[in-house]
């Protein structure tokens, strides 16, 4: 009798768990990459967080959501041809009044499609760059001046990443905003997990990191999934490569840097686009840059677009009382909407011009 109920709870077990397992999609065949890649025109953008906001919580909190000055932000955007943009979603935002956060990233997609934008949505987020390693909703602290992206709110934050008692809220946060906008066109991509294990917590991002690989298919939405690749973790990448529809990396290299990286990863036969690049004192500028994402076909998203609160013009590990960069590390306008660099500006509106004829 006990063989036989040990078995019968085995055998329920196994159907549970294939029919789970039947409602994950597959991911995209190399095919289906290139053929969704071959439709897009050649997608050159940026990182976005808007200058009133010192970290992703202040860009969609209740508090501070500001759908205007978005709006002028994005129409510089516009006038300099980039079609597409990338930001890092706020778990605790959502959590904190679901029904108004998928109201708010409506509106912001309502603000992209009228200025021919394409959004690339971060469900998550490891970085840290100040004190603060777990993100709070409401009124943000002002800029500790001199402190390169001081007050920076990851998601979810370290201590639910770790906690894996928390994960059932996380799973319902990615089901419903994925499930709300899967097959929204007005996205381009969902980069499920920008930079994990970064910000100190090494593989204890793992188990969160494979749990939304399984909710994102599960959901199995129309625009392909990705996480970037940003380090040489080998463990790291062995999770993130296979889990991605298209192939998303970081780099902030000089031209030959960035050239090897691209040619290392024609061996996938899947699109490449680079969600994070332009570091100027690290020789990654437009100048030599832009032009080898063009030649490769490669779309590129560089940081960022209007300097403000996080003081991204300073470079990394920039501290209060250091001396004052010669060059800005990140950014394309100045506070008054002017740009850093004219020639900049031109240059990306000469590639992305040549694209549309």
């Amino acid at each position: 009798m006990k063989r036989n109920c040990a078995f019968l709870l085995l055998c329920l077990f196994s159907f549970l768990m294939t029919a789970d397992a039947q409602t994950v999609a597959p991911g995209w065949s190399e095919q289906k990459a290139s053929d969704w890649y071959a439709s897009q025109p050649w997608l050159c953008g940026f990182n976005y967080i808007p200058a009133y906001a010192i970290n992703y919580t202040a860009m969609w909190d209740k508090t501070s959501f500001d759908a205007k000055a978005i709006d002028k932000e994005l129409a510089l955007a516009e006038s300099a041809g980039m079609n597409v943009l990338r930001a890092v979603l706020q778990f605790a935002v959502y959590e904190d009044n679901p029904p108004y956060f998928l109201k708010t990233l409506d509106t912001f997609l309502v603000i992209c499609a009228k200025h021919k934008i394409k959004f690339v949505p971060a469900l998550f987020d490891d970085c840290v760059f100040g004190l603060e390693h777990d993100p709070k909703v409401g009124k943000q602290p002002e800029p500790l001046i001199g402190w390169y992206a001081w007050a920076w709110s990851p998601s979810p934050g370290h201590s639910l990443v770790i906690d894996e008692r928390t994960h059932p809220r996380i799973e319902k946060y990615v089901k419903a905003v994925m499930g709300r906008f899967k097959d929204d066109s007005r996205i381009l991509l969902w980069d499920l997990y920008n930079e994990p294990t970064n910000g100190g917590l090494g593989s204890a991002s793992f188990p969160l990191l494979k749990k939304v690989i399984v909710w994102a298919r599960t959901v199995n939405p129309s625009q392909p999934v990705s996480i970037d690749i940003w380090n040489n973790d080998d463990r790291l990448n062995d999770i993130v490569i296979p889990a991605s529809d298209v192939i998303t990396f970081h780099n902030y290299e000089n031209r030959e840097g960035l050239i090897k990286q691209i040619n290392n990863f024609k061996k996938y036969n899947r699109p490449v686009i680079c969600t994070e690049w332009m570091n100027r004192p690290n020789g990654s500028v437009i100048e030599t840059n832009l032009p080898v994402f063009y030649d490769e076909k490669v779309g590129c998203m560089l940081w960022g677009l209007v300097n403000g609160k996080t003081q991204t013009d300073l470079n990394w590990g920039h501290r209060p009382g250091d001396a004052a960069p010669k060059v800005w590390q990140h950014d394309l306008y100045r506070p008054d909407y002017l740009p850093y660099d004219e020639k900049e500006i031109t240059m990306i509106r000469k590639y992305t011009t040549e694209t549309k004829q």
